[in-house]
């Protein structure tokens, strides 16, 4: 019998479009949410605030308010957000590395 995680209880959200892509954003240190948008071209302030709130929620990302007109607010990645990078390296690593047999394999499903 199988005893892993239902789909239900999966708590993964790094499959969506903008969750890795805001993991390698926030890689190198906090970012204020105007500086996450510059390099998230194509992403509506709604989403990016959507994304965000739900990665703060699963505990991947904290979100620190500082004093001041207009308050400054800053996220970075999480101890538990952090582990999330070598994982995700390994995946570019092997698409990377897999890249022409990918391209093959849909050129022969095309066909």
């Amino acid at each position: 019998m199988f005893t892993g995680c239902s789909h239900a209880a999966s708590p993964f959200r790094i499959g969506g479009k903008w969750t890795p892509k805001i993991i390698r954003c926030l890689e190198a240190g906090p970012r204020r949410f105007s500086e996450l948008e510059v390099p998230l071209r194509g992403i509506t302030p709604k989403v990016l605030t959507e994304t965000l709130r739900s990665m703060e929620r699963d505990g991947l990302v904290t979100r620190t308010v500082q004093g001041g007109i207009p308050p400054r607010v800053d996220y970075e990645l999480s101890a538990l957000g952090r582990t999330l990078l070598a994982p995700m390296a390994a995946c570019c690593a092997w698409a990377a590395a897999h890249l022409p047999e990918l391209r093959d394999a849909r050129d022969a499903y095309g066909a």
